[in-house]
């Protein structure tokens, strides 16, 4: 590929950030192997005792207090659970980073989101890894009334640039990043300077002409988005797709928002008409037994701002094995080491010749440490085999000294947990409420050994 108008380039060490005016398999300043990557040479500034151009105008700051604000216009996306994840919809010059697995649900989501905002709004489908007539394929597929939305399958930077300064569409999507290029660097797409370069001029123009652009990912296999991170602080919001591919449920999380509320979680379902949104999420997570049975126990978590009602299960059975086994899916592994620590030094519950096996139903990620109680009461019912009431439900984070330490809006996860009906809830005693809830029976616990003495009692 041709460099565009001459542009120079240089190499960068993507370790410490020297620079080489060509590639060598190591940096020549810090020893680091294969680190030198390609991305556009720096204009020379002006001699730093040259007066500024125009003149020496001083810049004055002003105070924060005096700085006038305006209310953010939203338009929805025409998808609900997509709008909660956005905080309310999409703004103006906004930036929006979409990342999940291949197959999961990305392209289909932002098609019919396109497909919705199409009768009121002009909107542009850049499609680099899919031809015009296979994006049409799958409109026709999902019985969307697409004909407002306007098609692109290009993968040239500079010729995409020109179309959304000819037709000015007000919402736009990039499918995906890592298959543009840009003629001023000769490297091939998808590598970290193509990334770069091509982020930060789609940004750029996104900004100064105020287009809503929303940009696919890939992702790594950690699960975190290819390229550099500074993909991810030039954009406005990340969105990360989550959930088990051959699963039909699908959760969108907004990991960073200038424009809302991070941590937020929009749930979907795949059918055969597309991702549709859940507006009840709680019932995904809550497995429906024919009986009460051992080791499972309902955790009221908070994601972002929508309190949810998960389903632990915990395994607790004896080690065939000289290291016993600790493995959890959907919550933190050094936290499962630590609890079960703090059971066996302040209740009394040993579990060091025992493999202990942990999981979250319904594929959700579990991270805040409110979870703990819940996540104890369910080794604990496993270890004894003794089944916990099915209308019960636990929050609270349990710290080193056995103390079970409040959670964040107590009262907002006690609502949920009443509503869905629920009748028993073991919490902090700092998130005991002032006031009854109907309906709701609250046994407040101060230790470990306390909330293991209640279960018991249960």
């Amino acid at each position: 590929m041709a460099r565009a108008g001459g542009a120079k380039t240089n190499y960068v060490c993507s370790a410490c950030g020297a620079s080489s005016l060509q590639w060598f398999g190591r940096c020549a300043a810090c020893g680091a192997f294969d680190t030198l990557q390609e991305t556009l040479a720096e204009k020379k500034s002006a001699h730093r005792f040259a007066p500024l151009a125009g003149g020496s105008v001083a810049v004055t700051p002003i105070p924060l207090a005096q700085v006038q604000t305006r209310e953010v216009e939203r338009s929805s996306t025409g998808v609900s659970e997509f709008d909660r994840v956005l905080g309310g919809g999409l703004v103006a010059g906004q930036v929006v980073l979409i990342g999940g697995d291949p197959g999961i649900g990305k392209s289909t989501l932002l098609l019919q989101a396109l497909a919705e905002m199409g009768a009121t709004q002009q909107t542009l489908y850049v499609s680099g890894e899919e031809s015009a007539e296979q994006v049409a394929l799958r409109a026709q597929r999902l019985s969307l009334d697409a004909g407002a939305v306007q098609l692109l399958a290009e993968i040239q930077l500079e010729r995409i640039s020109a179309a959304l300064e000819q037709h000015r569409p007000e919402v736009a999507v990039i499918d995906s990043i890592q298959t543009l290029y840009s003629e001023a660097l000769t490297s091939a797409p998808g590598s970290v300077a193509q990334v770069r370069e091509c982020a930060a001029q789609l940004t750029r123009h996104a900004k100064a002409s105020g287009i809503a652009l929303i940009i696919i990912g890939h992702v790594t296999k950690d699960g975190a988005i290819a390229g550099p991170r500074v993909l991810e602080h030039i954009v406005d919001t990340v969105l990360y797709f989550e959930g088990d591919p051959h699963s039909s449920f699908r959760l969108v999380r907004a990991i960073k928002n200038r424009f809302g509320a991070v941590n937020e979680l929009g749930v979907f379902a795949m059918t055969e008409k597309g991702l549709r949104g859940v507006s009840n999420p709680s019932a995904l997570f809550l497995s429906h037994h024919a009986q009460d049975v051992a080791g499972s126990c309902v955790l009221a978590t908070l994601e972002g701002t929508r309190p949810l009602l998960v389903e632990i299960q915990a395994l607790v059975d004896s080690a065939h094995a000289p290291n016993p086994r600790r493995l959890s899916v959907g919550l933190e592994q050094n936290r499962l080491a630590m609890l079960l620590a703090v059971l066996h030094r302040h209740a009394g519950i040993a579990t060091f010749d025992a493999d202990v096996f942990v999981n979250a139903v319904g594929g959700v990620r579990i991270q805040e440490p409110a979870a703990d109680l819940a996540v104890v009461l369910a080794a604990v019912s496993s270890l004894t085999n003794r089944a916990i009431p099915g209308k019960v439900v636990a929050f609270g984070e349990i710290g080193l000294a056995g103390e079970v330490r409040p959670a964040p809006r107590g009262q907002d996860r006690l609502k949920e947990a009443a509503k869905l009906g629920f009748t028993r809830a073991i919490v902090p005693k700092a998130n005991a409420p002032k006031n009854n809830i109907p309906g709701l029976e609250v046994i407040a616990v101060a230790r470990i050994d306390e909330a293991v003495a209640k279960l018991r009692e249960l």
